[in-house]
Parts: C-alpha cells; sequence; structure tokens
C-alpha cells in the first residue's frame, strides 16, 4: 500500500469494524434460511457497499484538508474529537443495556424476521449496519484520515481504501464462504458462532466502543492543543 502507509497504521481501525457480533450473527441467521444463498450473499454486497459510499463520500469530500501525519490538519484533529466523543456515549447506552447475568440476551426485532427477509431487505439492512452504524462510521472515517494523511498518490490512496474495506470486511465474507464451501458441515459451527456472538454482543460492543471512543477523543484534543 505503499511505503508512507503499512497495514500496521491501518490495523486498529480494520480490527474495530470487523468485530461486529450483530452483523456477523445476521449473516449466519440468513444461512439457515430458505433464501440462503441469495440473501447472504446480498447481505455482503450491501455491507461492503456501506462501507464504500460512506468512506468513499470522506475520499472525495476530504483530500488535501486533512493534513499529513506530522501536521495533521484542523479538519481531521476535528473529525477524531467528534467520533470518539460519540463511541464513549455509545459505550455508555450499551453497558447501561447489557443483560444480567441470570438474563437470556435478546435479539433485535429485525433479526427475528430475518428468515422472511428479500434479497433486497437484506442488502438494505447489511448496507446500514455498516455505513450508518455509529462505530463503522466512526471507524470507517479515521481509517480514510489514515490513508489520506499518508501522502499517497490518488490512485495508491484509493487502493488502500479499497483493501481497507475488503479487510474489515472479512468476518462477514467468511462465514458465506464457509457455508458455500461446506455446505451442511459448516451448520453446527455456524450455529455455535451465532449462539455466542448474540450472548455477547452488548459486552463486547461496550468494550469496542469505550477503547476506540477515548482513543479517537484522546487523539483528537491531544492535536487540537499541541
Amino acid at each position: 500500500m505503499g511505503a508512507e502507509l503499512t497495514l500496521a497504521d491501518l490495523m486498529p481501525t480494520i480490527v474495530g469494524i470487523a468485530l461486529s457480533p450483530l452483523p456477523v450473527a445476521a449473516v449466519i441467521l440468513m444461512l439457515f434460511t430458505d433464501r440462503a444463498r441469495s440473501n447472504s450473499l446480498m447481505f455482503v454486497i450491501g455491507w461492503l457497499g456501506g462501507l464504500l459510499v460512506a468512506g468513499g463520500l470522506l475520499m472525495v469530500l476530504g483530500g488535501d484538508s486533512m493534513g499529513s501525519d506530522a501536521d495533521p490538519s484542523t479538519t481531521s484533529l476535528l473529525i477524531k474529537s467528534a467520533f470518539g466523543l460519540l463511541l464513549l456515549i455509545v459505550a455508555v447506552k450499551q453497558w447501561r443495556g447489557r443483560p444480567s447475568a441470570d438474563e437470556e440476551p435478546q435479539m433485535p426485532k429485525w433479526m427475528e424476521s430475518i428468515s422472511g427477509f428479500s434479497a433486497v431487505q437484506a442488502l438494505g439492512i447489511a448496507a446500514l449496519l455498516s455505513g450508518v452504524n455509529p462505530k463503522n462510521l466512526a471507524l470507517n472515517a479515521l481509517g480514510v484520515v489514515t490513508i489520506q494523511q499518508a501522502g499517497l498518490s490518488s490512485s495508491g490512496a484509493w487502493t488502500a481504501f479499497l483493501i481497507f474495506v475488503a479487510l474489515s470486511s472479512l468476518t462477514v465474507i467468511l462465514p458465506v464462504a464457509y457455508f458455500f464451501i461446506a455446505g451442511k458441515k459448516a451448520e453446527d459451527a455456524l450455529d455455535n458462532l451465532k449462539t455466542w456472538l448474540i450472548a455477547n454482543n452488548t459486552a463486547v460492543m461496550a468494550v469496542l466502543f469505550l477503547v476506540f471512543g477515548v482513543k479517537l477523543l484522546s487523539d483528537g484534543i491531544a492535536g487540537l492543543i499541541a
């Protein structure tokens, strides 16, 4: 991705987007429905599309206004601070809403109706989860800022962005690929993974929101007052 940008620079944001329990659980649920193949493929396309559109807009609108690694712009620092604060607010909300030890975790209402989803609905919900979800929106923006501050050529920056999106989507893509390859043999493993993700979604998301919120807010404020 160029001498001025390494995979390690983007890895925290890639991991943050990839660790999205509910979307992974949702696509696994689709693999147990009558429209498993069509809906799961549309979900993957929608997920990729949401990340591409949200990040692509910032790539176009940001341009040179993001500055560089050595001299980040006020715009990029404000973006980091705003998304950091947003993630901290959501972290508190997630933690307060987590189920107690003796309470059975409940799936969101939309997940309960997945068996009746059309391909268009699968595409749409995936795009919303990847492109509008606060965590993914913030981390997608941070990934774009990191890419634009690396000083790459236009083609190099867009190549890096596409790689970033692809790697961030592996946790959604791999269960579908596993199902297509292994068929019925994949069902037990995927069902166990889905159950764990639903049970631990709130706690996982609260911790992720907290960690990345603190990182973004501290980096943004430190840059603004420097």
